[in-house]
This record gives structure tokens, C-alpha cells and sequence, in this order.
């Protein structure tokens, strides 16, 4: 790497367009990405990483850093020269030369699963702060629980960045409500407020006062009125955001977008393009750059670099810190290391229920109930709630309290009616990294209000659990608008996200099972349950369905089948009553349960064929939804018992029954494939 002098120049003043031009230089290669917010979020991005941030370039999962998020995502080269100057490991001077390149850890957007200290990843606008949310509410629970008058442990802030565009997007309202309601006062939203979006001037359409809503939401509120030039107004700002401990702050920074430019400066036309080389051999001109492409003046590169003995000597004392705690606090101590070591309890699954035949039937909501509430003892780490449907989704851990502003260590969170920040909150919880199992749960129809949460926590390597009730027209009166006729199959279509439908509370059990020792391996668990009761199925259990298929009945062999009938959720029991008729009247049938397609399909393809062998070509799928999808299981010669339209309002049974959701009509139709 090249390094050069120009003593003329405030050490910050190099720093800060070191970071400028990094971003500049980078996209100019790449000829892609976003130049405007790195070039005029620069100096508070500098004055927040060099005065007031905590972290080890060395050590990113060191558990006490301060936690930073890009929620303005396009603007990520921002975040790689800052961890660049800083000293990461993971970003490099040739990788950023590589930005947006194939292979490269700079990517076209901060991803977490890329690189080495990058939190949480960002780029749909207004995740990031809800992400943030979620990271500052795992602090405040991890605070409230391990910390003691003589000893603290757990003492971090998060920090987000964000622009115009998350303060648009109304995900960034649901949380930054949440978050004001719940007094987060270790979350500093840094509002980059520089009025330009893709299609020109927010005049176009954002004119509200975002100082005033946020005040309303209980936010402590600041503004820096130059965020170009005016580095110690942006320092007090920090200062005093950190001395208001009831209360989230937001510090609105209004900057010039592409600050330095001259002819593109403050224009949409830098938001999302190169500069091209004539703009910036006249930004060069006009900011005093004397430098060849990604060099670094040697006094930015030693101040900054100043991050890594600083980060080593914090967490040494920190680490001092824990071994007094350890000592004074052996139990929770080691605790606290189980939590970060994301080890479950011995055992822990042993309190899982079984069930027969016999035992009464239940809604698998209701099961689910009981699998939360066995857990919870166990599991301390398990916590989360619902989108204002406790008493409907059953998800109260009983006992553990509410998560409230003064009582952050309780379990039991009220999201409010926000479904799509509930998600993003529960990713920021899992991407704590601390050990936390975070859960959500609204109604299966209710994911489209947060299937770019429940996206980015497949993406993104979370391990969240979403729990999810009324899963089909067997919910009856509510009516189309929220019956689930095609939400399983667009589940199903997310790439790392397994679904779960159970028949029974077996099953239920079993999804459990998956979902917890997944979410310790940072992957995330959709499971849906019904609202109306199903029985406990002979030949069910939880060893069998935590395979995501298995044969629930069959006494024959599989050269020998007419057809196999294949179930899900509270379709399983028609697909058992059919078959008994069907085998009464001579004909060979299998039955099997596929809660979980992903699951299944993780098996080894010995176990596969023996419970779908190829052999046997003649298959029925029975599931209240539509049959898309299903094809790849039951073939050409093979149906569907399905529903390929809207619901209706009506009682459950009677949906169910109209539907063609019936033991005679799945006979019926299975005469139909066997032909």
C-alpha cells in the first residue's frame, strides 16, 4: 500500500476524506454503487467511530462492543473504509478495490454472512433500525438480568445509521415506536439529513417533520444543523444522547449528499452512480486530494489504526471484569458463558411432551402453548411474544412477566400490532450474537405484513423461531382475508427457512425440537399450527417427524402400493381415515406425514426412498392450500387434494367440508390416481 504526507491538513480532516475517497475511488472501479451518503456521512461516521465507539478490529465478536448499523445500506462503502482505516481483518485495501466484485468481502450491501464484523445486513431501507431496535433490546435484557450492583458485564450501545429512505419506509415508525415505548435509552439513531432520494428532492413527497414524530414516539431528539463541517456540534450530540438513559435518541444530522463535489454535490444524480472521472478530478480539486487511487495519507491510516490497541486494552478490562464477576457470581457466570457459547442445557429437550391416540385433541396452537411453557424453564434465553395476539397465537410464557420499560428483564414482549418490526426485531435479537432465542408470532396470513423480516432472517443466518396460528380455511369465520391459502407455498419458496405444518402434538413437539437446536445454529423456523382441534394420530411421533417426513402407517411392501397419500398439518387425519377405507375395499396404501419439506429433504436419499420409493409412482398430496409445489413429490401419475382459490366465511368445518376437505372426497380422488 501506498502512503503519503500533507501536514496542511487537521489529522480529522484527513480521516474523513480518506473515507470519502476510499468510497469514491472504489465505485469508480466497480462503475456501481452509491457515492452521495459515504461522502457526506463521513464525518459523523468518523467522529462516532474514532471518539465514541467500543470494539477490537481484532476481536469482532468480542461480547462488549458498542454494535454499529448502516440501516442506509446502499452506503455501504462507508462502513468497509471505516473498517478498513480501523484495522478489520475482513476488509482489506484490495478488497476494497474489489467492491461489488465476485467473491470479494465487500458486497454491493453490508452482509453479515460476508464479512467479519459487519452486524447485521442492511440494505432494504428501514431494517437496519429495526435491527437496531432489536440489538438494543437484547442489551437491555442481558443487562437486567446478569448485571449486579458491584459487577457489570453487559454495558454496550448500539448505534445506526440511517437516511431519508428509512424514515420513508414504514417499518422504521413501527420499531422507532416500539423502541420509544420501551425507553431504549442505549440506541443513538444518527439521521442522515441530507434531503435527496432517488427521484430528486424529498420535496416530492416527504415533507413531515421526522424530528416531531420521533418525538412523539418518546425518542430524545437533537439536531446538528452542519454535519459537513461542524465535528465538535456532532460530538456533543453523542455526548448527550449517552447522558439520556429513558429514552432512545435520534441526533438528525443534515449533511450535503456527495459532499465536495461540485457540480453533483447535493443532486439525486450522486446518490446511486459513479462520479465519473471529470467530477472527480474536480472533487479532488475542490477537497485538496492529492492522492493516487486508494492511497491513504499515512497520519489518517496511524490515527485510525489507533482503533486496535484501543479495542485490545477494552476488552482486556472487560475480560478482568468478567473473571470478578466469575468470582463473585459462579452460577451466573457461568450462565452467562453458556449463553455465549450458544450451548443448550443438557437435556433440554426431555421436557418435550409425547402423546396417543387417547390423549384429548387439541389445535396444535394449543400445543405449542405447552411446548413454549415446558421450555421456558429450561431455556432461559427463550424469549419473544406476539403482534398483539397473545390470546389467540397462545404464545405467553407464564410466569416470566412482561418486557417493559423498568422490568427489561422479563420475557414476555408485546410487539403491539407491527408485524413487520417484530420480525426485524427478533433478527437483531438473534444477531446479537449472545445466545438469545428469539420468537414472534402473529397469525400464518400475517407474514406477508413481515416477509422481508422473515427474508432477511433466512439470508441473513438467523436464528429466529416464528410462530404462526390460523394456518387455513379450517379457521373459519374471520373469512378469505385471513385465511392462508397461499402463504405456505411462498414459505416454502425461502431459500434456508424451514417450515413446519403440524398434524399433532407429536409433530408440534417435534417442530420445537428442530427449531431450537436450529436457532442455536443461527437458522431460522417457521412453524404453523392450526386453530381448530386435531386429533393425536397412531403412528405419530416426535423421533419420527423431526425427519420432516416419515410413514405414519403401511403394511405393505413398496412394490406392492396402489398409492401413497401424503398430509400435512390437519390434513394428516383425512389422509389416515381414507386409507382405512381405501385398504377395507382391497386397495395397498401408505400413509405419510411431511410436516416439513426442507427437513426431509435434509435426509440421505436412502431414507428418502424409503418413505416416498420410487417404485411407487401413484401419490396424493392432501393440503388446505394450493397445490403448488407439491408436483415434486406426487410426479405426473400423481394429485392434489387442494385449494387453488380464495376462502370463505363460514365456520371452520364447514370451509373444510365445501373445500372438498373430507375422508370421502380424499377416497374419491385417490380412486381418481389410481385409475
Amino acid at each position: 500500500m501506498v502512503v503519503a504526507t500533507q501536514s496542511s491538513k487537521s489529522v480529522e480532516e484527513l480521516c474523513i476524506n480518506s473515507i470519502r475517497f476510499l468510497a469514491i475511488e472504489a465505485i469508480e472501479k466497480a462503475k456501481s454503487g452509491h457515492p452521495g451518503l459515504p461522502m457526506g456521512a463521513a464525518p459523523m461516521a468518523f467522529v462516532l467511530w474514532d471518539k465514541f465507539m467500543k470494539f477490537n478490529p481484532k476481536n469482532t465478536k468480542w461480547f462488549n462492543r458498542d454494535r454499529f448499523v448502516l440501516s442506509a445500506g446502499h452506503g455501504s462503502m462507508l462502513q468497509y473504509a471505516l473498517m478498513y482505516l480501523a484495522g478489520f481483518d475482513s476488509v482489506s485495501i484490495e478488497d476494497i478495490q474489489q467492491f461489488r466484485q465476485w467473491g470479494s468481502s465487500t458486497a454491493g450491501h453490508p452482509e453479515n454472512f460476508v464479512t467479519d464484523g459487519i452486524e447485521v445486513t442492511t440494505g432494504p431501507l428501514g431494517q437496519g433500525i429495526a435491527n437496531g431496535v432489536g440489538l438494543a433490546l437484547a442489551e437491555a435484557h442481558l443487562a437486567a438480568k446478569f448485571n449486579k450492583p458491584d459487577a457489570t458485564i453487559v454495558d454496550h450501545y448500539t448505534y445506526v445509521i440511517l437516511g431519508d429512505g428509512c424514515n420513508m419506509e414504514g417499518i422504521s415508525g413501527e420499531a422507532a415506536s416500539f423502541a420509544g415505548h420501551q425507553g431504549l435509552g442505549k440506541l443513538i439513531a444518527l439521521y442522515d439529513d441530507n434531503h435527496i432520494s432517488i427521484d430528486g428532492s424529498t420535496d416530492v413527497a416527504f415533507t413531515e417533520d421526522v424530528s416531531q414524530r420521533f418525538e412523539s414516539y418518546g425518542w430524545h431528539v437533537l439536531h446538528v444543523e452542519d454535519g459537513n463541517t461542524d465535528l465538535e456540534a456532532i460530538s456533543k450530540a453523542i455526548e448527550e444522547a449517552k447522558s439520556v438513559t429513558d429514552k432512545p435518541t435520534m441526533i438528525k444530522v443534515t449533511t450535503t449528499i456527495g459532499y465536495g463535489a461540485p457540480n453533483k454535490q447535493d443532486t439525486a444524480g450522486i446518490h446511486g452512480a459513479a462520479l465519473g472521472a471529470d467530477e472527480i478530478k474536480l472533487t479532488r480539486e475542490n477537497l485538496g486530494w492529492t492522492y493516487e487511487p486508494f492511497e491513504v495519507p499515512d497520519e489518517a491510516l496511524n490515527h485510525m489504526r489507533k482503533a486496535v490497541e484501543r479495542g485490545a486494552s477494552q476488552e482486556e478490562e472487560w475480560n478482568k471484569a468478567l473473571a470478578d464477576y466469575k468470582a463473585k457470581y459462579a452460577d451466573e457466570g457461568a450462565e452467562f458463558e453458556r449463553y455465549l457459547s450458544g450451548k443448550l442445557p443438557d437435556g433440554w429437550a426431555d421436557v418435550l411432551p409425547s402423546y396417543t391416540p387417547e390423549d384429548k385433541a387439541l389445535a396444535t396452537r394449543k400445543h405449542s402453548e405447552t411446548c413454549l411453557n415446558k421450555l421456558a424453564p429450561v431455556l432461559p434465553e427463550l424469549i419473544g411474544g406476539s403482534a398483539d395476539l397473545t390470546h389467540s397465537n397462545l404464545t405467553e410464557l407464564k410466569g416470566y412477566g412482561d418486557f417493559q420499560k423498568g422490568a427489561y428483564q422479563n420475557r414476555n414482549v408485546h410487539f403491539g400490532v407491527r408485524e413487520h418490526a417484530m420480525g426485524a426485531i427478533c433478527n437483531g435479537m438473534s444477531l446479537h450474537r449472545s445466545g438469545l432465542i428469539p420468537y414472534g408470532a402473529t397469525f400464518l396470513i400475517f407474514t406477508d405484513y413481515m416477509r422481508a423480516a422473515i427474508r432477511l432472517s433466512a439470508l441473513s443466518e438467523v436464528g429466529a423461531i416464528w410462530v404462526m396460528t390460523h394456518d387455513s380455511i379450517g379457521q373459519g369465520e374471520d373469512g378469505p382475508t385471513h385465511q392462508p391459502i397461499e402463504t405456505i407455498a411462498s414459505l416454502r419458496a425461502i431459500p434456508n427457512l424451514t417450515v413446519y405444518r403440524p398434524a399433532d402434538g407429536n409433530e408440534v413437539s417435534a417442530a420445537y425440537k428442530v427449531a431450537i437446536a436450529k436457532a442455536k445454529n443461527n437458522e431460522s423456523t417457521l412453524m404453523a399450527f392450526s386453530r381448530q382441534g386435531l386429533p393425536n394420530l397412531k403412528g405419530s411421533s416426535i423421533e419420527k417427524a423431526t425427519k420432516g417426513g416419515y410413514i405414519l402407517s403401511c403394511g405393505f411392501a413398496p412394490e406392492e402400493l396402489d398409492i401413497i397419500l401424503i398430509g400435512t398439518g390437519s390434513e394428516l387425519q383425512l389422509c389416515a381415515g381414507a386409507a382405512e377405507k381405501l385398504i377395507a375395499e382391497g386397495k395397498k396404501v401408505r400413509v405419510v406425514s411431511m410436516p416439513s419439506w426442507e427437513v426431509f429433504e435434509a435426509q440421505d436419499e436412502a431414507y428418502q426412498d424409503s418413505v416416498l420409493p420410487k417404485v411407487a409412482g401413484k401419490r396424493l398430496s392432501v393440503e388446505a392450500g394450493t397445490s403448488f409445489g407439491w408436483e415434486k413429490y406426487v410426479g405426473f401419475e400423481g394429485g392434489s387434494v387442494s385449494i387453488e382459490r380464495f376462502g370463505a366465511s363460514a365456520p371452520g368445518a364447514i370451509c373444510l367440508e365445501k373445500f372438498g376437505f373430507s375422508v370421502d372426497n380424499v377416497v374419491a380422488k385417490a380412486k381418481e390416481v389410481i385409475g
